[in-house]
């Protein structure tokens, strides 16, 4: 009940007009069933009983009428309930995708992106059957019984007895059947975003599943899922077509017991054909309305079940938040500090009791072995994840004190893991400032040494570059990410693996240009290739979560200790590349 009056919510800014109108043509067209058995009666006694020409003349023109008036207020309340119901939809994808942009980036790393998108597709459209559509049937159909009802007991009293014994019997079944939708239905929306998620992988990543020759195996995963959502949905849709016979079952009952007792008293002289068709027609159109009732009552559990999942995620509280006296940061001037800092992904330990000092305008290169904590090092200035223990300074204000937007408006970060969007060369360089003017985006890809080769694409700037930028090379997609850095222009650059993607030749212009801007930034590298770092004003070597060595290159190779082992076992794998390539 507490998750259906939640859901109530998104119907109030729709109550008036559009819900209250469309209510009043629903009760509107509910109501015209009672006036049908009395038709059906005059009808039966006054035309073909007693065969009266004036009522013969008349009747067509009211049965006309009614059902005009019936159409009429049919169209009314499916259009205004489909607005409703296409608005509310509306309403919940956005709050889930806004809800969605303000959580933690540990949000994504616990969720796959196939359940969250199942969850913005499948499961908002599961409400709006819990709210407008159960709604409007409920609304009808409760007009259609209560009008009936009174019809059929102002006919005979009797037989509504009979017909009536029925329904009580009927209610229970029809409750337990529709937990057992809810149930089914959940677990068909688990397997609806697994689903997804395999199908996101596989399209993603389909260079990899050929290159392996793994389409094979891709296919029967997707099959096996695809086969747990079919026999979750085939559940669900048995215990519903139960309820439709189960219903008709019981509703013959009462009929038979109608039948028999109608019939005799008709035989006797107890009331005329026409008032016993009239009272049949009343109880059959009371039979439909009974069984809309209970087919809204399985989707308000169907409903439920989309609402329990969407909910679930809206109320995942951001772990990455303003605290309440949380001030704007001032312009970074200063120097960036990691006091005593530790960090750990659930229960693994990553940083351990980290000092370092990065002061305004220096380089700092950050080296080590895969997996000893350098790119989590960097996360953690931008506040992607906040320390277990320490504190992270920025001109000696704790980065936990300023508010998360102005912490990240002063950061300029390009990942190992290249990200465009599927739009123009244009936007996506100005990313985060789409008005930008069009000299400063071709001022900053001059500087990333990119302007070359999108005016060789065939709309140049406004080239569209496909889904991840798929349609550059690599190097293009690194400078294209190293161009949006730049033209953010903030004080703080985090460049992760940024050339690990480029070829020589681009390196060295990117070297280059990113060289004009260390005077002017705070520049943080984590590079695999040492040879790109030796003009570094610092250098820390971290091994397995801490700081074992800083000093710029020199040094640490005289040293003879963890570097000098990286940087020699490098030159002997380039040794080796080049030797190779000469046999080829």
């Amino acid at each position: 009940m507490k998750t259906y009056l939640r859901l109530l919510k998104y119907l109030k800014p729709y109550i008036w007009p559009y819900f209250s109108l469309g209510l009043l043509c629903m009760i509107g067209f509910g109501a015209t069933d009672g006036v049908l058995p009395y038709l059906i009666q005059r009808i039966m006694d006054d035309v073909f009983v007693a065969k009266d020409q004036n009522t013969l003349v008349y009747i067509p023109f009211i049965v006309v009428g009614i059902f005009a008036f019936r159409g009429l207020m049919n169209f009314g309340s499916s259009y205004l309930n489909d607005y409703v119901g296409l608005r509310i939809i509306n309403d919940v994808r956005n709050a889930l995708n806004r809800h969605l942009q303000s959580l933690s980036v540990s949000f994504f790393q616990r969720n796959p992106t196939g359940t969250l998108i199942t969850r913005v597709n499948s499961d908002v459209l599961l409400l709006r059957y819990a709210i407008t559509d159960a709604l409007a049937s409920v609304m009808k159909d409760v007009t259609s019984l209560m009008v009936l009802t009174v019809v059929a007991f102002a006919q005979d009293w009797v037989l509504a007895c009979i017909a009536f014994f029925v329904f009580p019997a009927s209610v229970l079944p029809v409750m337990r059947l529709s937990r057992k939708i809810k149930k089914f239905t959940r677990r068909g929306q688990v397997s609806t975003g697994m689903l997804t998620s395999l199908l996101q992988e596989s399209i993603q990543g389909n260079r990899i599943v050929k290159a392996f020759g793994m389409e094979r195996y891709e296919d029967q995963r997707f099959m096996a899922e695809n086969w747990q959502l079919f026999k979750q949905s085939l559940r669900a849709t048995r215990t519903k077509a139960i309820v439709a016979p189960a219903m008709e079952l019981l509703a013959s009952f009462g009929i038979g017991g109608v039948v028999w007792y109608g019939g005799w008293s008709v035989i006797n002289g107890g009331r005329t054909q026409g008032e016993f068709m009239a009272f049949m027609a009343a109880m059959f159109l009371m039979y439909a309305p009974f069984k809309g009732l209970t087919r809204a009552y399985s989707s308000i559990h169907q409903g439920l079940a989309g609402a329990e999942r969407v909910f679930e995620t809206l109320d995942d509280i951001a772990e990455i938040h303003d605290r309440p006296n949380a001030r704007a940061a001032a312009p970074f001037s200063k120097s960036t500090e990691f006091r005593d800092v530790s960090f750990a992904y659930a229960e693994t330990p990553v940083l351990k009791n980290i000092n370092l000092t990065v002061e305004a305008g220096q380089m700092v290169a950050i080296v080590g072995m895969s997996g000893v904590g350098k790119s989590t090092l960097v996360d953690l200035i931008p506040r992607f994840y906040d320390v277990n223990e320490g504190a992270i300074l920025l001109d000696g204000v704790d980065i936990r004190d300023i508010t998360v937007d102005s912490l990240r408006a002063q950061i300029g970060i390009v990942t190992q893991h290249t990200f465009l969007f599927n739009d123009t060369v244009r936007n996506n360089i100005a990313y985060g400032d789409p008005d930008r003017d069009m000299s400063s985006i071709i001022a900053a890809a001059k500087a990333a040494h990119a302007h070359e080769f999108i005016q060789a694409l065939p709309h140049g700037y406004d080239s569209v570059i496909g889904e991840m930028g798929m349609q550059l090379s690599g190097g293009q997609r690194q400078r294209l990410a190293i161009a949006r850095a730049l033209l953010k222009n903030a004080p703080i650059l985090i460049l992760d693996e940024a050339t690990s993607a480029l070829d020589v030749e681009s390196e060295r212009l990117v070297q280059q240009a990113l060289e004009n801007l260390i005077s002017q930034r705070t520049t943080i590298v984590i590079a695999h290739r040492l040879s790109t770092i030796r003009k570094s004003d610092r250098i820390l070597v971290m091994v397995d979560g801490t700081i074992v060595e800083e000093g710029n290159h020199d040094e640490l190779l005289a040293r003879k200790n963890e570097y000098s082992r990286l940087y020699s076992m490098q030159l002997l794998e380039q040794r080796e590349n080049s030797q190779a390539e000469l046999v080829h």
